[in-house]
């Protein structure tokens, strides 16, 4: 509550009264992030079970990007919010907790990686078998979602990762940048050359479905 100090004149006389107002301020996405960690660092599980909520399916959405295994994201996932418990008292408040929590299932996720020493890549005229397959597949206009994410899924890694925390999650360059631990102008870069890419691995599938449908469903930004 807040409270306002009011003069009022009353038969040419001044005299004061107290108004209670509430504060309309809306609480941002950072202060609810410190006030739920706060509460999370002295043991309450009640905040832990709400942060684990705001945050699990934007890091499920990457890490199974990442790694192209819902089952191993969801692993990886679990483990990056169990170290999140385990580590809690470590947070440093001048930074932003959602950095520190992408960054640790980045990691775990990049740990994986490693341990398969080879990632494996999708083609789309695999997935989709023949042109003459294709063709009639793409009538269909649910399938472009579909080949949207074998797209993405295509892309190397260093690459991929970059464009979802960005165009996906919608995080800023800078945070992106800290969570990657790169220079921002290597975080743009890479943003840019995965738009490139996608766009040349799109573009053919696009126009042929534009000529089936005289209509497509792609966003226009990756045209």
């Amino acid at each position: 509550m807040v409270v306002f100090w009011n003069l009022l004149n009353v038969n040419g006389y001044y005299i004061t009264r107290t108004l209670k107002g509430t504060n309309m301020a809306k609480e941002s996405e950072k202060d609810i992030d410190f006030r739920l960690m706060k509460a999370v660092q002295n043991g309450n599980m009640v905040a832990f079970n709400e942060l684990v909520d705001r945050y699990k399916d934007r890091l499920l959405n990457v890490i199974g990007r990442m790694v192209s295994s819902s089952e191993e994201a969801e692993d990886i996932v679990q483990e990056t919010f169990i170290r999140v418990y385990q580590h809690r008292q470590s947070f440093n408040f001048q930074h932003c907790l959602s950095t520190w929590i992408y960054t640790i299932g980045l990691n775990l996720g990049r740990n994986e990686l490693r341990k398969r020493k080879k990632f494996k890549h999708y083609d789309i005229n695999e997935m989709q078998g023949n042109e003459a397959e294709f063709a009639v597949e793409m009538k269909v206009p649910t399938r472009l979602p579909e080949i949207l994410n074998h797209a993405v899924s295509s892309l190397p890694e260093k690459y991929r990762t970059a464009f979802m925390l960005r165009d996906v999650q919608e995080l800023p360059y800078e945070e992106v940048a800290k969570i990657l631990d790169i220079p921002l102008g290597t975080v743009k870069s890479r943003v840019n050359r995965a738009r490139l890419m996608l766009r040349n691995k799109l573009k053919p599938k696009v126009e042929e479905y534009n000529a089936l449908s005289k209509s497509t469903l792609l966003p226009v930004s990756l045209l």
